[in-house]
């Protein structure tokens, strides 16, 4: 419970630093308050943001929301999206560091230890949003088969994975999306580029071996 405190202290502690969109704030709720009470959606394993929401909201969860996330004051879903949508994913980096290194501080790294003491990192593509009717500027585009331009959002997960090991370590992911001055839509490869670029040097410490599909072509 003590590395889950830690973590979920961390995560707040980043949340409250989350650039301020409101010119003022006549409802007195916090962008700490409104990041953690996004993130317990998943926590709880809600299957619904909007059931979830108001379960808060009628008092059937406002205990856990104050005991493990610290929440003082309950944002609406409208809230929550306008204030969170504009965040960079960026902002939650020292969330993904702070966990792997709590798992290196309490010996968890051990269990994802194969071939000699090094890790296994897979790096995946993952679609998570589509649609004919709805898109934004960082929005990947397609032509179906029906004529019709599809818009779409994708990014490269990337994961610290261990074969008989029923848990996985989530590292920070690769967001795919058009680039300025780019003349072809972003790929999973250049993902990949950008991500090891960034990352790979701090993860040569484990010795890391990198899981992945054979690279295919940047549309």
């Amino acid at each position: 419970m003590r590395v889950l405190d830690t973590l979920l202290s961390g995560l707040r502690e980043v949340c409250a630093f989350f650039p301020e969109v409101r010119q003022w704030r006549p409802d007195n709720i916090l962008m700490a308050d409104v990041g953690m009470a996004a993130f317990s959606l998943f926590f709880m394993q809600s299957e619904s943001f909007l059931s979830h929401q108001r379960r808060m909201e009628c008092g059937r969860n406002a205990s856990n929301c104050k005991a493990l996330f610290g929440i003082e004051t309950i944002p609406s879903d409208n809230h929550i999206r306008d204030l969170l949508d504009p965040v960079p994913p960026e902002r939650l980096e020292p969330c993904f560091e702070q966990a792997l290194e709590q798992m290196r501080q309490n010996g968890g790294l051990q269990h994802f230890e194969r071939l000699g003491g090094r890790v296994l990192v897979a790096l995946d593509g993952s679609e998570y949003f589509s649609s004919e009717k709805r898109g934004c500027p960082r929005c990947l585009t397609r032509k179906r088969c029906n004529g019709k331009t599809e818009n779409y959002h994708t990014l490269l997960a990337v994961t610290l994975v261990a074969p008989g090991h029923n848990r996985v370590l989530p590292l920070m992911p690769e967001f795919i999306a058009p680039r300025d001055g780019a003349e072809k839509q972003d790929c999973e490869r250049n993902a990949a580029k950008r991500w090891m670029e960034r990352h790979g040097g701090r993860m040569s410490a484990l010795r890391p071996v990198y899981l992945g599909d054979p690279p295919g072509k940047c549309g």
